[in-house]
Formats: structure tokens, sequence, C-alpha cells
């Protein structure tokens, strides 16, 4: 329920300005540009992370690999990717203390964009493997607390989210040994 009210929160406060108005269509273009250098990152960084160990292991080939990666990545964002956006886009800062400065708002977001994309393709240039998602909400931070100061943080979402990313790998861990271990029993264990 917080979500739908959140969005529309977001909603109103953004219908006060359009995308189309002539003084803010350069951030909507640009914003446009700028979160395809973002994707390019992170299917860069992150397509290496998700099927590496299939191409290394010759299960796959490259052109197989980057075949199956493109067909759901765009399923994934397209049929679950909405939650995460909703989140990153309203649950992060508190977006009502820019009612009437929804420009402020706009280039807040274009920054955190712009500073997303540029430390994704240093870091996938660098090989250095990186999360897109900490990448963007760092910047999202980062606005917010530059823009309205460290209070339109809202620092109990940020928590959760942060706290994410320290379970996420220790759950990821737990399966992988569970499935593993059924694989030697049943199969490596009979041939």
């Amino acid at each position: 329920m917080s979500a739908i009210v959140d969005s529309r929160t977001t909603d109103a406060l953004m219908s006060s300005i359009s995308a189309t108005d002539p003084s803010v269509i350069w951030i909507v273009v640009l914003g446009f540009i700028i979160a395809f250098f973002l994707a390019f990152g992170v299917g860069a960084n992150d397509v290496a992370n998700s099927f590496g160990t299939s191409v290394g292991s010759k299960v796959l080939t490259l052109r197989q690999a980057c075949i199956l990666a493109t067909i759901f990545e765009i399923a994934g964002s397209m049929t679950m990717g909405y939650a995460v956006s909703s989140t990153i886009r309203t649950k992060m800062i508190d977006i009502d203390i820019f009612a009437g400065e929804e420009k402020r708002l706009m280039l807040g977001y274009l920054s955190a964009l712009i500073g997303g994309a540029v430390w994704n393709l240093v870091a996938t240039f660098a090989g250095m493997p990186i999360s897109g998602t900490h990448s963007i909400v760092g910047a999202i931070i980062g606005f917010a607390v530059v823009a309205k100061g460290f209070g339109s943080v809202k620092w109990i979402e940020i928590a959760k989210i942060v706290g994410s990313w320290f379970v996420s790998p220790i759950l990821s861990g737990i399966v992988s040994v569970l499935i593993f271990l059924v694989l030697r029993i049943f199969i490596l264990e009979k041939v």
C-alpha cells in the first residue's frame, strides 16, 4: 500500500511539470541518452556475472550466452523490474520536499544517472565487477544530501537496501551449497 501512496505522491508532484515542457525537454532527452550508457555499463559488467561460468566451462558459446542474456535481461526488466525501479524512484528520498522544485528534482535524478553511468563504465573498463544498483543508490543519496540535506534521505529504507546487499550473498551461498550437495549425491556419485 505504501508503494501506491508513494507512487501517487510522485505522480502528483511530477504532474505539475510536463516532460514536453520546453524548459525541461533537454533533461528528458539527455536522461534518455545517459540511460542507454548506464544500461550498456550494467550489461557489460553484470552479464559476465550471470554467464561467465557457463562460457568458461564451455556449456555455452559466447554468442549463445549473449543471446540468452539479451532475452532474459529484457524479460526480467519488463516483468519484474517495476518493483525495483519503484523503490529507486519513490522510497529512497523524500520527494515531497521538492514540491515546487520539480526541475531541481529532475536535475538531481539526471545527475545521479550520469554519476552511476560514468562509474559503471569506468569500473567496467578497469575490469572491476561492481553493482549497478550500488552505484545508482549511492548517486541518488549523494544528490539528495547536496540538494536538501541529510534529512531528505529515507535512512530506514536505505538500511533495508544496504542490508539486502549483505544478506544476498549469504543466501546465494547457502542455496548454492544445497544445490551442489544434491547434484553431488544424485548425479556425481552415480557416475
